[in-house]
């Protein structure tokens, strides 16, 4: 049994697929967007497990470093905030009305009101406080009360006893490209809301709009509290610019064979991709089973020790086939090949060449990953 235990934690440092998390990144990050909005409150999205960076490493970092406050979509992501002991407001906006909302407004979890249906439901919890922030829709045309209830929502919240309402946010849908007139419009849309809610007798205290582009290049819309989360992780929100923030995340696996292949042999299913001319090839466990799309084929390269290869062939679901020329490098099994990061292409190049954007690349890294903090 002994010797069983020794094998497993040999095996737990031969890890083969590894995203490596900076963690000091993530906590520049934070300091330089605290820093950019000044008193406005700085509310940390750290859904969707902190962007697939870990939220139990990144939310303690994040709050040491400058958040006055956390975003979460769903009722499990804000009790896990809690859970790890972060007692920052936190602000919850996906969730149902059939769900039992009791133990979040319990744990002082702000929720949000996206309609009617989820304003009357809380009205009806026979509970002494609950805190509330109302999305409105000013054009994006998700989730979010329409203009044309507004006013009555905002009525029936003011005369609920039991409800605080913090104030009101939205969520823009261009902000990425910062000249485009519907970020302007929503903005006039927005203080609309905020001045239909006031003239029913709802303070408002602290409204908010900005995602990360927005925080990063819009201060006329900084209100009271910004609400960014890619920037966080340090991926570039706007195409073309660079705001000095640091990436977090490489993603990395390891060579686990170098083989020969002759000119006209063909390489993975379907052999769709032969050798012009004899050389070799190397195996890098990173499938679609661990986030590598099927798609990606041949659309992109990994770097080793320095030196960009094309992945040749399909994508599999435990593997993928890096073509080396004629070896010049050297590359030998073992070898650390990066898909993204640190070493190597950024992430935000890396969905450029897949056709998508860098939110989605680094929620990628899913199946047999392994993550490692610095």
């Amino acid at each position: 049994m002994r010797n069983l235990h020794l094998l497993v934690a040999e095996l737990d440092t031969m890890n083969l697929l590894t995203t490596k998390i900076d963690l000091d990144a993530i906590a520049s990050n934070t300091r330089l967007l605290k820093e950019l909005v000044g008193d406005t409150k700085l509310m940390a999205v750290v859904k969707a497990d902190a962007y697939n960076h870990g939220v139990d490493k990144v939310a303690p970092v994040i709050a040491a470093n400058g958040a006055d406050a956390f975003g979460v979509a769903t009722l499990a992501e804000a009790i896990q905030l809690r859970q790890l002991g972060i007692d920052k407001e936190v602000l919850c906006w996906i969730w149902t009305p059939e769900q039992d909302f009791r133990k979040a407004i319990d744990l002082n979890i702000d929720l949000a009101v996206i309609s009617k249906e989820h304003a009357q439901a809380l009205i009806d919890t026979d509970v002494p406080h609950i805190r509330v922030s109302v999305k409105v829709d000013t054009g994006l045309h998700r989730s979010g009360v329409d203009e044309a209830e507004w006013e009555e929502v905002f009525a029936l919240l003011h005369a609920a006893p039991h409800i605080e309402v913090t104030g009101l946010f939205t969520h823009l849908a261009r902000a990425d490209e910062p000249e485009e007139p519907e970020t302007d419009r929503q903005k006039e849309k927005f203080l609309q809301a905020v001045e239909s809610a006031r003239s029913v007798g709802l303070e408002c205290p602290t409204n908010h709009m900005c995602n990360s582009p927005a925080t990063l290049t819009r201060p006329d819309m900084h209100f009271q509290m910004v609400r960014p989360g890619l920037a966080l992780y340090g991926l570039e929100p706007i195409s073309g610019l660079d705001h000095g923030l640091k990436a977090a995340m490489s993603w990395v696996g390891k060579v686990s064979v170098v083989k020969q292949i002759s000119a006209g042999q063909g390489t993975s299913y379907g052999l769709t991709w032969r050798a012009h001319d004899n050389g070799y090839v190397a195996v890098v466990p990173a499938g679609y089973a661990d986030g590598m799309p099927r798609m990606a084929q041949e659309k992109f390269s990994v770097t080793i020790n320095g030196v960009d290869y094309p992945q040749v062939g399909r994508v599999c679901m435990d593997q993928i086939v890096i073509s080396l020329g004629d070896n010049p490098h050297g590359v030998a099994a073992g070898d650390e090949a990066v898909i993204f990061g640190n070493g190597g292409h950024s992430a935000t190049e890396f969905a450029d060449r897949l056709g998508t954007i860098n939110y989605e690349v680094v929620c990628r890294p899913t199946g047999r990953t392994i993550r490692e903090y610095i």
